[in-house]
């Protein structure tokens, strides 16, 4: 698709015609309206999303921010380099988030400050939404005396791994108390093995292709930050998967449950024609479709946007096409519910259009 529609090559990718490829794309982005602003607006973009660390200083935000062009960038807040006590360079992410943030970050209260201050920075450059990734989705909640112990634990660097993943999974239910007072819509990736293949990333570092997917137990994992903050109005927690065994036994079922959880689309090694589809047969018989988010996309190859929204309302219009011809549900349903997974849906989950679609 990209190939065809984007650079005109409508001849298949072989070896023969490989150069032929690379010449015609390589011509085509030298020139202007093949530069990134361009094909925003040829592409239709309303808005895109970056994400960024809590330790970055947004200057490329402030860059779009001051030029004179009109399309939304916006970033999104994702701390994970500094509540992971795992992290390689915690110690010195904290000295760092306490630098940026103004805060005293030796105390369990002045680091949730901490957070607090970076989360309206990023508000302020545009954010409508958060993004954890973490191996499980393992959830706490545990009382002030016992958060501010944990913490000092951490803060020492005397955790164990025991405590590293409790102070990880406190740590999710403080940012969903953060996005219940902000309105940020909070995303949660877990499932995935980091840095599967450790010689590589002796090597080469983190994000090198050795992330393999894991089980995960998200009924008892997300059971502290549901009882806490599950029933709040207007909360919005997405969670993504790797384990598709949990999309029927376990999301669905907690979608439908708690208000505040929604199912995020298929993510990573899923995001395929297929992947999508095997969602869809799992999740919406007993989520039902407003209990997910719709589509939104996850790549960072920026061509490659057009392609992969169309092979998802493609695969969404033939799930709802075989409904109708079922006769399990009409087909101006049907035309309602594309309109809902391909924009109504994720401009609810991000309010990105106001409060007519983000009450949707």
């Amino acid at each position: 698709y990209t190939f065809s529609e984007l650079f005109g090559l409508e001849v298949p990718l072989t070896g023969a015609t490989a150069d032929m490829y690379f010449d015609r794309i390589s011509d085509c982005l030298g020139k202007a309206e093949y530069h990134p602003r361009a094909l925003f607006d040829r592409f239709g973009i309303e808005m895109l999303a970056t994400t960024e660390g809590a330790l970055d200083p947004l200057n490329h935000h402030a860059a779009i921010a001051s030029s004179d062009w009109s399309g939304r960038v916006v970033t999104t807040y994702r701390p994970d380099e500094v509540t992971d006590p795992e992290h390689e360079t915690f110690a010195a992410n904290l000295e760092q988030f306490a630098v940026l943030s103004g805060c005293d970050v030796s105390t369990w209260a002045g680091y949730l400050e901490a957070h607090h201050v970076r989360r309206a920075v990023f508000r302020n450059h545009g954010a409508v939404a958060t993004d954890h990734g973490v191996p499980v989705p393992q959830t706490a909640d545990l009382c002030p005396q016992e958060c501010e112990a944990l913490f000092d634990k951490v803060y020492k660097g005397q955790a164990d791994a025991k405590d590293a993943a409790l102070f990880r999974a406190q740590m999710l239910t403080e940012m969903a108390r953060m996005s219940v007072e902000d309105g940020m819509t909070m995303q949660i990736h877990p499932g995935s093995l980091r840095n599967h293949n450790r010689r590589v990333f002796t090597r080469l570092g983190r994000d090198k292709g050795y992330d393999i997917p894991r089980q995960v137990d998200f009924v008892g994992g997300l059971a502290p930050l549901l009882n806490a903050v599950g029933d709040v109005p207007g909360l919005k927690i997405v969670v993504f998967t790797l384990d598709e065994a949990t999309y029927s036994r376990e999301l669905a079922p907690l979608a439908g449950a708690y208000p505040a959880l929604f199912i995020g689309p298929a993510w990573w090694f899923f995001d395929s024609p297929d992947g999508i589809r095997r969602q869809h047969e799992a999740v919406i018989e007993t989520a039902g479709f407003y209990n997910t988010v719709g589509f939104n996309d996850d790549t960072r190859a920026f061509p490659s946007l057009p392609a992969r929204h169309d092979m998802a309302r493609r695969v969404d219009c033939a799930f709802l096409a075989e409904r109708v011809a079922d006769h399990r549900m009409t087909e101006t349903e049907a035309h309602d519910l594309a309109f809902a997974l391909t924009l109504g849906l994720p401009r609810r989950t991000y309010c990105i259009a106001g409060a007519q679609t983000c009450a949707l």
